[in-house]
């Protein structure tokens, strides 16, 4: 389980890398894509690229042999996909951390993703120090979101387009104008408490604002975090903000 001190930020600091740098395999069937992130991160804040492969098959022979910390990895590729190569390294108990590769024309993808087990997101054409700043956030179990991934992420578990409408129709009853639908209803196994902590989250909040609004201490919302993570079996924040919203929060 990740640190649940972690806010639900784009901007969220680097984790800590393994001693020595954290170890990297490239994976995009674009040649021109790997070189191109190999002359970004390679060397980059000790990060150090083991590796490349060029579809998700690949992917797993290179993952078994190199054991790399942490993975890049192509959403869409030839004779694997990176989600289908994503479900196997996590069927296999392979504990690289995932940080998978977007063009932003794959939004029914993301989810199934992040609940697959992927760390991160990161864009293609991503500026060069945030590339280097996801892989050492997903070496020390951090996750890592640009602003548009984020966005994306949140309309999508909140039922939203990508254009911010949504994707329900209005509430309208006889007695009047369109309504806002009543709050949801504390899920069973959670306690009141609880639910306010992961709604919070869901909204952005980190740990000390969460416990400014609801009049708790920094580590008792820490002790709540932990058991949203296990109850709703998730292991980060946006995880968690993405579960609650599906939760109706």
């Amino acid at each position: 389980m990740t640190d649940p001190d972690l806010p639900l930020r784009a901007d969220a600091a680097p984790g800590d890398a393994p001693a020595g740098g954290p170890r990297v395999l490239l994976v995009d069937d674009e040649a021109l894509m790997r070189s191109g992130l190999r002359l970004l991160i390679d060397g980059a804040s000790g990060i150090e690229v083991v590796g490349e492969a060029g579809d998700g098959q690949q992917a797993l022979d290179e993952a078994a042999r190199l054991r790399p910390d942490v993975i890049l990895l192509d959403v869409r590729m030839p004779r694997m996909t990176g989600l289908e190569a994503l479900a196997a390294l996590r069927e296999r108990g392979d504990e690289a951390r995932v940080v998978m590769l977007t063009a932003f024309d794959t939004d029914d993808f993301l989810l199934t993703a992040l609940r697959g087990g992927a760390v991160s997101f990161l864009l293609k054409d991503s500026p060069p120090q945030e590339v280097v700043d996801a892989v050492l956030d997903a070496a020390g179990g951090r996750a890592r979101f640009s602003p548009e991934v984020l966005s994306r992420l949140v309309r999508l578990a909140a039922g939203t387009g990508a254009d911010g409408g949504s994707a329900e129709p209005e509430v309208t009853d006889s007695a009047g104008p369109s309504s806002a639908p009543a709050a949801a209803p504390v899920p069973e196994g959670l306690t009141a408490r609880e639910w306010e902590v992961g709604r919070l989250v869901a909204q952005g909040l980190g740990n000390p604002e969460i416990g400014e609004e609801l009049f708790l201490s920094v580590a008792t919302v820490k002790t709540h975090l932990g058991k949203l993570y296990d109850k709703l079996q998730v292991t980060n924040r946006v995880q968690l903000a993405i579960r609650v919203l599906e939760l109706g929060g």
